[in-house]
């Protein structure tokens, strides 16, 4: 496990791209179909950063309409798994991803309940206990306060099954629960550390976060979770699902200006307080 020298850390939860041999609905879909819904590339813009920066990041290969690392396995309904308690269309996008978010269908057959217990035993459980571990190895080392960013990407336009469809987005959506999901001073850290990085940022709309930030958002506690979302159109082209090359190594810089900035911030705090 790594430990910062900082009680900081990332996660990215949407990146993965790796379909499990056992999952065949989604076996031949083309890229750029497979490609809807994935933060593709989001890990590529905060590991350089990480580790440049000595921080723990959290990652899986898993893609999320496998498993959802930001759902909760009870978030099925009876078009994923057979014998859900929940009608079809609850949980459209859900735990397994029954349609993108374009309304493309991907699983045409319910799932049996031991295959669902698998994936979540082997795919999404790894991926949360490496949370948890970070957290607490970083209470270990003496910190009380631990600080924590969610990093995804999102479109530059809501569509039909967003909050806002047809709304153009800020360059970043930084989230906290409405206010539930940490102390008031990380989000103002945050949101603060992507302005002064060049970008234009947004607060809870329209995400306010997902199941990691509210599971784990706990200042009670002495965690502090935040998600933050990238428009994916300042660093890639959303039709083809490519890097843009031109603005793609800007973007990364600007991460790595972002992080140090709330390393920094969060290194003063900790040290007078902490």
């Amino acid at each position: 496990m790594n430990i910062s020298k900082v009680p900081f850390f990332l996660s990215v939860p949407h990146a993965g791209e790796r379909v499990p041999d056992e999952v065949v609905w989604l076996k031949g879909l083309p890229e750029t179909l497979l490609m809807c819904d994935v933060d593709r590339y989001v890990d590529q813009l905060y590991a350089p950063a990480a580790e440049k920066l000595g921080l723990p990041i959290v990652i899986t290969d898993v893609h999320r309409y496998v498993v959802d690392p930001n759902r909760l396995p009870g978030d099925i309904d009876e078009d994923s798994v057979l014998g859900s308690k929940n009608p079809r269309g609850k949980f459209t996008t859900g735990f397994h991803w029954v349609q993108t978010t374009t309304g493309a269908r991907l699983i045409k057959e319910p799932m049996p309940q031991a295959l669902h217990d698998k994936l979540v035993d082997q795919y999404y459980l790894p991926f949360h206990k490496r949370i948890v571990e970070q957290f607490a190895e970083l209470k270990k080392a003496g910190f009380r306060n631990v600080y924590h960013i969610d990093a995804h990407s999102m479109p530059s336009k809501g569509t039909a099954a967003h909050r806002d469809p047809g709304a153009t987005r800020p360059q970043i959506v930084v989230s906290d629960q409405d206010g539930v999901s940490c102390e008031s001073w990380f989000k103002d850290v945050v949101i603060e550390a992507y302005k002064s990085a060049g970008f234009e940022v947004g607060y809870n709309w329209p995400y306010k976060g997902g199941r990691i930030t509210e599971t784990y958002g706990q200042p009670q506690k002495g965690q502090h979770t935040v998600q933050v979302e990238m428009n994916r159109s300042v660093y890639m082209n959303e039709v083809t699902k490519q890097k843009k090359p031109e603005l793609f190594i800007d973007v990364e810089k600007r991460v790595f200006r972002a992080l140090a900035t709330i390393i920094e911030k969060i290194s003063e705090k900790t040290s007078s307080k902490n």
